[in-house]
């Protein structure tokens, strides 16, 4: 018997769209990350890069539980001294929801080349508009 490998010929990539008015952040990147990953695909394989594209809308109206509204703190590096710049979660929200939910996600993601190129096929918007009809997306759901 020989182990099936799926040569790059053989990936469908899917669109699936998301609406995160009122679910909570950590399920809706978790169920995005796995999508991504290719890991809801029976052909599963974890050294190519098998994920579909996920659409996120409404990325404004995504909550998160507990005290985490008043108390996350978004941290960078400018990559110069005293360079540590740090935005609260209600700020970003209000500033670029769109960040929160990229960065919970590629967070999930493998870091290295392969976890790029997944993270690369993430789109986040704020409204429930989105630019990618043409490929006829379905929906996928995710949990409260």
């Amino acid at each position: 018997m020989s182990t099936f490998i799926p040569s790059a010929k053989e990936i469908n990539r899917k669109w699936f769209v998301v609406d995160a008015s009122g679910k909570t952040l950590g399920r809706l990147a978790t169920k995005a990350a796995d999508v991504l990953s290719g890991k809801t695909n029976p052909k599963y394989v974890p050294y190519i890069d098998m994920g579909d594209h996920v659409i996120v809308i409404n990325a404004e109206k995504i909550r998160i539980t507990g005290l985490k509204s008043q108390q996350k703190v978004y941290r960078r590096y400018t990559g110069f001294p005293g360079g540590l710049r740090e935005e609260s979660y209600t700020r970003l929200l209000s500033r670029r929801p769109e960040k929160i939910i990229e960065e919970a996600v590629k967070g999930m993601l493998p870091k290295s080349k392969l976890g790029r190129a997944m993270g690369s096929k993430l789109k986040v918007y704020r409204g429930d508009q989105h630019p990618h009809q043409a490929q006829a997306p379905e929906v996928l759901e995710v949990q409260a």
